[in-house]
């Protein structure tokens, strides 16, 4: 990654906080609940009819069991109850201590001598692969960076998955055995579509997000403007927190989660001043109220109604601010009212979301897959325009882009694959 921040001191040199004080910063935001805690909360459950948390839930966990198992302090069978539906319910809703269980709760089928082959080791793709190894499918995974876990390796704020969780979770999952793993294997650089199409019984693309969009503006290549997912990225594999890069005053664009995560952790690691700018009202910012309140707690300020208009540069070339220009709605559409305003910063973190980086599907085979705009169409089962071949997650246009979804999308898909296999052995 090319780290565009090499010229702001680090968070040593800004001298704000002691490594004590960033360990702490750094510290699980919910820490576990005491058993008792646990069953206290768990006996406040209506078991109401229609339950709405049971309508909401995208993947199909039978919420009112596990809360009951709680309430009895069957916890293994709490997290069994959740794993079965979500195998990586811990990292979606930090719930459970799956590590808790004392041998793997899951078995594989006999073996029926298929090899499926999932590209992507995030949340879809791990879904996917747990899902066919229990139904006794040979999978490998072809991952392109050297981790599997995907966002949540490498996207959520470090104060939310603590203690190397997701390595742990992904440990967990390989117990089931049958998956292997290979790494540094990039679809559309040194794999190809068509490859595994010859090789492979079926594919699974699990492709995420990786293209940051752009804001359009000149100087977007300026030292201390960068994409928010790639400092983030930084800040999680770190093992030196107080080694990074830190802006005095920072400027976050963006109203999401990752612009919240990013806010927050710049300003947990001494920045002075942090500001996030959204071009609509706070009742359109797709943050959470409790994400927003994490960020307000922290000192961030937050600005409305305002957009990018220019980027302001200092003598040596680097980023010194943003000029905005303020926005209003007329008739449904968002207008600049023609008011400006500047912000001084050092640094400038885009969080405007990511596009589907599409030369991932450039050799010829997979330039064949029919789209959605960017994104691979598939049908209710998951299956792409190309026979054999399924997608989901990120890549695919149903859905938010949401871990929890992606989960769902990977386990459906493999329930897909299974019974087409079986069908086109049974016509055989």
């Amino acid at each position: 990654m090319t780290h565009s921040l090499d010229h702001l001191p680090s968070a040593k040199e800004v001298g704000t906080y002691d490594p004590a004080t960033l360990a702490h910063n750094f510290s699980d935001l919910h820490p576990p609940l005491t058993p008792r805690q646990a069953i206290i909360e768990s006996q406040r459950c209506l078991y109401c009819f229609d339950a709405p948390c049971v309508e909401a839930c995208p993947s199909d966990i039978d919420i009112p069991s596990f809360i009951r198992q709680i309430s009895e302090n069957n916890i293994n069978g709490a997290a069994e109850t959740i794993l079965k539906a979500n195998i990586l319910g811990g990292s979606c809703a930090r719930a459970t201590d799956h590590m808790q269980f004392e041998s793997h709760p899951f078995k594989r089928a006999a073996s029926t001598g298929r090899h499926i082959a999932v590209v992507g080791a995030g949340p879809a793709g791990l879904s996917c692969a747990h899902r066919l190894a229990m139904l006794g499918h040979q999978v490998t995974i072809f991952e392109a960076e050297q981790k599997p876990g995907g966002l949540n390796e490498y996207g959520i704020a470090r104060y939310k998955m603590t203690d190397d969780f997701a390595r742990k979770e992904v440990e967990f999952l390989l117990e089931v055995g049958g998956i292997d793993l290979q790494y540094g294997q990039r679809l559309g650089d040194n794999l190809t579509l068509d490859t595994l199409r010859q090789q492979y019984d079926s594919v699974f693309l699990g492709l995420g997000l990786g293209a940051s969009r752009t804001l359009g503006l000149t100087g977007e290549d300026a030292p201390g403007l960068m994409p928010a997912v790639d400092y983030i990225k930084t800040l999680r594999q770190t093992d030196d927190l107080g080694s990074l890069a830190v802006a005095k005053r920072c400027i976050v664009i963006g109203a999401g989660n990752t612009a919240i995560d990013m806010a927050t952790q710049m300003a947990r690691l001494g920045a002075a001043e942090v500001t996030l700018v959204y071009r609509r009202g706070v009742e359109a910012m797709s943050a959470t109220d409790h994400e927003q309140e994490i960020a307000k707690a922290n000192g961030v300020r937050m600005i409305t109604w305002a957009q990018p208009d220019e980027i302001l540069l200092n003598e040596q070339g680097q980023v010194a601010g943003m000029r905005f220009a303020k926005t209003q709605e007329q008739a449904g559409q968002l207008t600049a009212t023609g008011d400006t305003f500047e912000i001084a910063g050092n640094a400038i973190f885009k969080a405007i979301g990511q596009g589907f980086a599409g030369e991932s599907l450039r050799d010829a085979t997979a330039a064949e897959l029919a789209r959605d705009g960017e994104r691979i169409h598939v049908n209710e089962m998951f299956q792409t325009s190309l026979p054999n071949v399924y997608a989901g997650g990120d890549c695919v246009k149903p859905g938010q882009d949401l871990t929890v979804q992606a989960v769902q999308h990977g386990k459906l898909a493999a329930h897909a694959i299974h019974q087409s296999l079986a069908a086109q052995q049974e016509a055989a």
